[in-house]
């Protein structure tokens, strides 16, 4: 019986499947293998040392490293540490880009050159921009603390990203602040924003203006157009952008590393997986750490899609 001839359905099917074996394997190699190499890492007690003599086929987990890892007296203040910085940072660039789209969306003059301007600090190198804040924040050569200090705003120089609290007194109240936390979210926000704004600006432009038209003629203000015209239409950019930025910021090591090495109060999650690898030589706890890490933003993007985008 002669053998059936494949149909082009079948031979189109099987085309595809071909076609997505390089994008599978490197997802294989890339991201699932790496997954479940720290997984395998956090549930044993590994050292640098060590690393040289594994066996994937050795099965004597445990859990000592989440035991090191939960009972660290720096483990809650490192925690909360990073959810402020990754809550703070994604919102403060949101904000800026919102800003910066709504401030370029119109016809002016040198239009195009200030969107030029606005997405400078995205393209940057990292090394460089914190170089700068660095320098421009210091408290014996900076700028700013000279301009403050001679202008009579400031009686003497603050080290933004070296000093953890800064005690302001209003009105006899005394106000303390965690000045090199905050120091390194404005970073993080003037450093992100372009992102945002990109975004924001792409769907602002989207939005026909026969809606603003109508509402002009129906006698609404700037105010009622933009709370019913123009943040309806960007919802669903706003919410998109504040996940990326979330799993972005929370990942985040060189920004803080480069600007404080994590101290002042500004140790987030990832410089702790630093310090478990390169400082006490400890993998298998800053794998713990990592695993730590990722349950969080698991558990943020379930919330995310289970309430926040459904409404």
């Amino acid at each position: 019986m002669k053998p059936q001839e494949p149909t082009y359905f079948n031979k189109e099917a099987r085309l595809a499947f071909w076609m997505l074996v390089p994008a599978f394997a490197v997802v294989l190699v890339f991201v699932i293998f790496p997954v479940i190499w720290n997984v395998w890492l956090s549930l044993k007690p590994v050292f640098l040392e060590d690393l040289g003599g594994l066996s994937l086929f050795e099965f004597n987990l445990t859990l000592e490293n989440f035991r090191k890892v939960f009972c660290d007296q720096d483990f809650v203040p490192v925690l909360k540490t990073t959810l402020i910085y990754t809550v703070g940072g994604s919102l403060l660039s949101i904000l800026l880009g919102f800003m910066a789209a709504l401030l370029v969306h119109g016809q002016f003059p040198g239009r195009s050159l200030l969107r030029g301007l606005f997405i400078s600090p995205y393209i940057a190198p990292v090394v460089a921009v914190t170089f700068t804040w660095s320098f421009i924040l210091d408290p014996q050569l900076g700028v700013l603390n000279w301009l403050a200090v001679n202008g009579g705003l400031l009686a003497q120089p603050i080290p933004f990203f070296s000093q953890r609290w800064l005690e302001l007194d209003i009105m006899g109240m005394r106000l303390p602040l965690p000045i090199a936390l905050i120091s390194v979210i404005l970073f993080e926000g003037w450093r992100y924003f372009p992102f945002a704004f990109l975004f924001i600006l792409a769907r602002l432009q989207a939005i026909p203006d026969e809606l603003y038209q109508a509402a002009s003629v129906d006698g609404a203000s700037p105010f009622q157009r933009f709370y019913h015209i123009t943040l309806p239409h960007l919802a669903t950019v706003l919410s998109t952008l504040f996940l990326f930025r979330f799993i972005w910021t929370i990942n985040k090591f060189d920004d803080i590393f480069l600007l404080t090495r994590g101290q002042a109060g500004t140790k987030v999650m990832t410089i702790k997986v630093y310090d478990y690898a390169f400082g006490e030589f400890d993998i298998g706890a800053s794998s713990a750490v990592a695993m730590v890490l990722f349950g969080i933003l698991s558990l943020f993007i379930f919330i995310y899609f289970r309430w926040i985008v459904r409404e």
